[in-house]
């Protein structure tokens, strides 16, 4: 989650929400008997109103399901206050829950919530609408949209193989976030791993703990707390979870390398400090931690000589340091064979430094399932 920021997408964060209900699509990776959603007010500055919630499966975009929207509960309540700076989970709620499905999130926001904690590149639509809407299944009132998520910073779903403990996060920038994907598609690298496993007639649960913009060793208002602060928040508070892929640092290199960027220079002893310390604190968690080598990026924005050697030298630590218990070595796999600094002219997405959807693919692809 991040504070509420106006970068690279126009959304609603600064403005927040009053009398509306805002309508959101989430996809689970595995399957089981109930489900809770976890909200989230971690950078709200006053405490945040729900009036109610409801949860339906979903049919095609603001459109739910007929039949199947059910009210959720806090606390066996209908509504519920979050506290500034706080998480809650709903009550679980009993229903089948298929591996890769869709369900559909309504919250009524009937009083000013102010800025509001967001995920900014959701790559998925969300949807607003005037008065109480919580119980409409056509969808058809829902036509203002965005592509950030809001306050939704979960679903843990329980029950079946819901109940094992080996989950994998994965932890990252934009590369994990799926910026560029095709919105709606599910097409982000992890959503092509949680597929994998699902294919294998293995579901696994595979969380995405991508941030576009975030850099491992600084944080920023429109880019999310560092790496290593949030990795706390974030990952070791996750239930269930076994393993942690952590595929960070480009943009700590790229943005730093920028003439007149707010972002410090940033040194390969600094990612490498980074990098040990997530890899400590997820040790101490008992995880199993995997390091991925930054993807190619000649061509970007932000692209520049020095910066490549600093990926290359954090790339070749990362492979040969033994600091991670696995390493998967995107660096090669993403590569262009006639020039290994840039990306597969397949796997671009035109600007050179995020994926397209066959990207995303043969990034998930690249990874040894059976190693996590």
């Amino acid at each position: 989650m991040q504070p509420p920021s106006l970068t690279l997408f126009p959304n609603w964060s600064r403005e927040g929400f009053k009398q509306q209900s805002l309508r959101q699509v989430v996809r689970v990776s595995i399957g089981g008997t109930a489900a809770r959603f976890k909200l989230s007010n971690r950078y709200g500055k006053t405490p945040l109103r729900v009036a109610g919630a409801t949860v339906g499966r979903t049919a095609k975009g603001a459109a739910v399901r007929k039949g199947t929207s059910r009210a959720l509960t806090f606390g066996e309540e209908k509504a519920v206050t979050i506290p500034a700076g706080a998480d809650v989970f709903s009550d679980a709620l009993r229903m089948r829950v298929k591996p890769l499905e869709s369900l559909t999130l309504t919250l009524y926001l009937a009083e000013p919530t102010g800025p509001a904690t967001y995920h900014m590149s959701a790559s998925a639509t969300s949807y607003r609408a005037a008065g109480d809407l919580r119980s409409d299944e056509s969808g058809e009132a829902f036509t203002d949209t965005s592509v950030s998520w809001y306050y939704v910073a979960g679903v843990e779903v329980r029950g079946g193989p819901a109940g094992r403990r080996d989950g994998v996060v994965t932890f990252g920038d934009s590369i994990t976030d799926g910026l560029a994907s095709t919105v709606d598609a599910d097409n982000r690298y992890p959503d092509e791993l949680a597929e994998r496993y699902a294919r294998e007639g293995r579901p696994r649960s595979v969380l995405n703990h991508g941030i576009s913009g975030n850099m491992i060793t600084f944080g920023t208002v429109g880019t999310g707390e560092s790496g290593v602060d949030r990795f706390k928040k974030d990952v070791l508070t996750e239930a269930g979870v076994s393993t942690v892929v952590v595929l960070e640092g480009v943009n700590d290199v790229g943005l730093s390398e920028i003439p007149g960027s707010q972002v410090p220079d940033v040194s390969v002893e600094q990612l490498i400090a980074a990098h040990r310390d997530i890899v400590r604190q997820a040790r101490a968690k008992g995880l199993k931690v995997v390091g991925a080598t930054l993807t190619p990026f000649r061509g970007a924005m932000y692209f520049s000589e020095r910066g490549e050697v600093k990926r290359d030298a954090l790339n070749e630590w990362i492979r040969t340091s033994g600091a991670y218990d696995r390493v998967v070595d995107l660096d090669r796999a993403l590569a262009d064979p006639a020039d290994p600094d840039r990306l597969v002219p397949a796997y671009d997405s035109g600007d050179h430094l995020h994926l397209s959807d066959a990207g995303y693919r043969a990034l998930a692809e690249a990874i040894d399932v059976d190693s996590l």
